[in-house]
């Protein structure tokens, strides 16, 4: 075959080798290798010592969007409403009785005492019957009187036991902080973002413990707690850490043994793992000094970071293993697979970090953070995986019988007339009578997939917390919350600004209340709670609890008569900004999106001058506003993200035809992904967008590989047939290997108890899969309609002893293009 590409023969000695040959960079790095593997050394001493000072903590201020308009509104309000936002709920229950007991109450006294002295807990704004923001107001014999629901007075005695339920139906407190049936009572702790006690970061997983520690200590036959909030989930995540690093551990113990398996070389699979497991390091040592701690919802960065070096370490180490099978030196193996595959392996991670750092156009902390350290690993692939793996063959080598057998295998496959099956059955989509009904199909599951994924729902599908089993304990413990409460753990908090001392005109006091009574009406919404409903109960009781005078009076001074008695929790104490409460039924989207959709219709008509409608406040508020950045970024991530990966395709590839090739598999993989989340009830959230857009960036590896490859062949003058067959022989078959191990590795994840882990895992082994079949299938049925050889092409899949695709067999005359150069070529 006549060929234009420089010789690449199978040297033995080292002194028949040119050191001066290749390029600038790879002259630099392998010329110097000692110094080079002494930094690497370094540095990984270096990061090592850093892991001490990693922490894994959540932080709510870093999961919510500070750019929202509703965050702003909650921010510049915060100050009236705190104990409205972060807060977590203990609901301690009498099994065999009511509340009204005295053992309940001491022991309850006790669980308050307890939760209230917790680092963390925003003191002043705690509730519980024993505490003194815990009060009643109503008609006494000497006039309109309060007071703390437990006083001074109580001895658990009959009598006191009496007025207690006395007070608690006066304090309008029923369905909030007392169950409705009597049965249970809660505690309303609302939580700082600091410890109290070291000025640091609040620990939620710490917190978490200490709060299982008081359950442990008081739970009983006779007593249950149930425990509700951001901090518990989170705490929840981080004690389920060590089964989630057991998945993490059983996926990568997968991965090594597929691949000793295909090589039977230890000492190469053991490179590859360590190379990879070196840039997870230098990623987790790197995060202290960056001031970043491992957040529960990017705990999956660093298996992500593992398995893209994976597939990297194991597309150089196949490439060595093959030269060096031939005779070839195994530093001049390693340098003959630095110049194949470097430039093809450096644009891949280049498009993964273009995938991860698409995600800092989300203005969520938690995601930009995720985004930073997913492109730091990426970044520290390139030296790990990309340049200190070949140094590290270069040195190693790979085991004598392993290189043979790869020969043997090649030879064999290369020059007899019957291929194996499975290369016999992917040749058929190089061929135009295949690749047609083939791209007929995939464009019918592409349309299918896409009329799917219009169903795609933003943010959460399930009541509770859907990071965690239905059947977890905080999921059960949510459940009897909302059924015993009418003030469920989900919150929305309207904001009713005034000017100052202004909270209280009856005008306003009316606007508020109608839409009050409009949003009652929504099906998802359970109670509701405001300012201008406390007037109206207070005016009921100065009538001895006459129905008919339950309303609003058009009364100014009987109303600022009674602005005193208001709560904390409903108006603030400059009067100029009061709180109207929703208690929703859930946090699912469409529950929110009627609720705000509501309120905005009602504030487009009667927001007048300072007198204001604001959105939002609560868990409810906070989880609508953050629903509201997700679904603005979910289509523009994925624009950006495939206008980046296009471009850098094209900068390699110099080719529209190729890029095509390379990029619409991935397409279909993206829409078909969306479709399986509408299948499974995954909604579009933090912890799941990012998946979306990591799968387009780790997917496009596999193409880069095989058609880097195929390219080269194909302006060779080989056929498509013969191209695509050598480039399954060379990094195809990797393509499948590290494709199938991944996917079967995060598939064991499906028995996670966290179902956030799950449902990552399935959607990650699903992502692996179709892209390796897109890069394996789609990719030749493409090209048998976009690419064309150059020349005179040569017959499709006939034994060929005349070129390899590789540097040098010792039977024949071997040439081997330089992909470098090559690709500079458009078609």
């Amino acid at each position: 075959m006549k060929t234009t590409h420089e010789e690449a023969p199978v040297i033995a000695n080292l002194s028949q080798f040119d050191s001066r040959s290749g390029s600038l960079l790879e002259r630099l790095l392998f010329n110097h290798r000692p110094w080079l593997m002494l930094a690497c050394l370094l540095l990984t001493v270096f990061f090592v010592a850093q892991l001490p000072h990693l922490t894994l903590n959540a932080s709510f201020q870093r999961m919510i969007p500070q750019d929202h308009p509703f965050v702003i509104n909650f921010e510049a309000n915060q100050d009236s409403l705190a104990g409205q936002g972060n807060v977590v709920r203990v609901v301690v229950e009498n099994t065999q009785g009511s509340i009204l007991d005295k053992d309940y109450l001491q022991t309850l006294q006790k669980i308050s005492d307890e939760v209230y002295l917790l680092a963390g807990v925003n003191r002043p704004y705690m509730k519980s019957l024993w505490t003194p923001t815990m009060r009643w107001h109503g008609i006494t014999e000497s006039g309109l009187d309060e007071g703390q629901v437990i006083d001074s007075r109580y001895d658990g005695s009959a009598d006191s036991l009496e007025q207690l339920r006395l007070n608690i139906e006066r304090s309008g407190e029923i369905g909030s902080i007392v169950a409705g049936d009597f049965k249970s009572s809660m505690l309303l702790v609302p939580l700082l973002d600091i410890d109290t006690e070291t000025g640091a970061p609040l620990n939620y997983g710490v917190f978490g413990a200490k709060l299982e520690d008081i359950r442990a200590k008081y739970q009983n036959e006779h007593i249950l707690l149930h425990i509700v909030g951001f901090a518990k989930v989170v705490g929840d995540l981080i004690e389920g850490l060590a089964q989630v690093l057991v998945f993490f551990a059983v996926a990568i113990l997968i991965a090594g043994l597929v691949v000793f398996a295909y090589t039977r070389c230890l000492r190469s699979t053991l490179l590859v793992l360590f190379c990879s497991l070196i840039a997870v390091i230098w990623l987790l040592g790197s995060l202290p000094l960056l001031g970043y701690e491992l957040d529960p919802y990017t705990v999956l960065v660093p298996f992500l970071v593992f398995a893209i070096g994976m597939s990297h370490g194991a597309q150089k180490m196949n490439g060595i293993l093959q030269d060096i099978g031939r005779g070839t030196h195994r530093l001049i193996a390693a340098r003959y697979t630095f110049r194949r595959l470097f430039m093809a392996g450096l644009m891949a991670l280049a498009c993964d970090a273009v995938g991860f750092a698409v995600l800092l156009l989300i203005k969520i902390e938690v995601i930009r953070q995720l985004s930073l350290t997913a492109s730091l690993g990426v970044a520290f692939l390139i030296f790990t995986n990309l340049i200190l793996l070949p140094i590290l063959l270069s040195y190693i080598g790979v085991g004598r019988h392993a290189a043979a057998r790869s020969l043997r295998s090649e030879q064999a496959q290369l020059e007899e007339t019957v291929r194996p099956a499975l290369w016999r059955w992917l040749d058929l989509f190089t061929r135009r009578k295949v690749a047609a009904p083939t791209l007929l199909v995939a464009l019918a599951l592409g349309v299918g997939g896409f009329m799917v994924s219009l169903q795609l729902k933003i943010g959460d599908l399930d009541p509770g917390a859907p990071e965690l089993r239905t059947d977890s304990r905080y999921n059960q413990d949510s459940t009897y919350i909302t059924a015993s409460y009418g003030s469920s753990s989900d919150v929305f908090i309207v904001m009713v600004s005034s000017a100052p001392q202004q909270c209280m005109n009856y005008a306003l006091l009316e606007r508020i209340d109608r839409l009050e009574w409009r949003l009652r009406q929504q099906p998802g919404v359970v109670a509701t709670d405001s300012f201008a409903a406390f007037i109206k109960v207070m005016t009921s009781q100065l009538t001895e609890g006459n129905p008919k005078w339950i309303s609003l009076l058009p009364n100014q001074a009987v109303i600022n008569n009674l602005v005193k008695y208001a709560p904390q929790s409903l108006v603030n104490q400059n009067c100029d900004l009061s709180m109207l409460r929703i208690f929703l039924r859930d946090h699912k989207a469409e529950t929110l999106q009627a609720l705000v959709a509501e309120v905005q219709a009602f504030a487009a008509v009667n927001d007048q001058g300072d007198e204001r409608f604001l959105m939002a406040a609560g868990s409810a508020g906070i989880e609508a506003a953050t629903n509201s950045v997700v679904q603005k970024a979910n289509r523009e991530m994925l624009l950006w993200v495939y206008g980046a990966v296009i471009l850098l395709c094209f900068l390699v590839f110099r080719s529209w035809r190729a890029v095509a090739c390379a990029i619409l598999p991935l397409v279909l993989t993206s829409v078909l992904a969306e479709a399986l989340m509408v299948w499974l009830d995954i909604g579009v959230k933090v912890a799941t967008l990012p998946v979306i857009a990591l799968g387009v960036g780790i997917g496009i590896d596999y193409a880069l590989y095989v058609l880097s490859i195929l390219l080269l062949h194909l302006r060779s003058g080989e056929s498509l047939s013969l191209a695509y067959y050598r480039s399954l022989l060379f990094t195809g078959r990797v393509v499948l290997l590290t494709g199938a191990t991944l996917a079967i590795g995060v598939a064991t994840w499906v028995f996670s108890p966290i179902k956030f882990q799950a449902d990552m895992g399935i959607l990650l082994a699903f992502m692996f899969l179709w892209n390796m079949l897109g890069a394996l299938v789609l990719l030749p049925a493409l090209a048998s309609f976009l690419l064309k050889p150059e020349g005179q092409p040569q017959a499709d899949l006939r034994p060929d002893t005349t070129s390899q695709p590789h540097a040098g067999r010792t039977t024949t005359k071997k040439t081997t293009p330089n992909p470098q150069r090559t690709l500079e070529k458009p078609l």
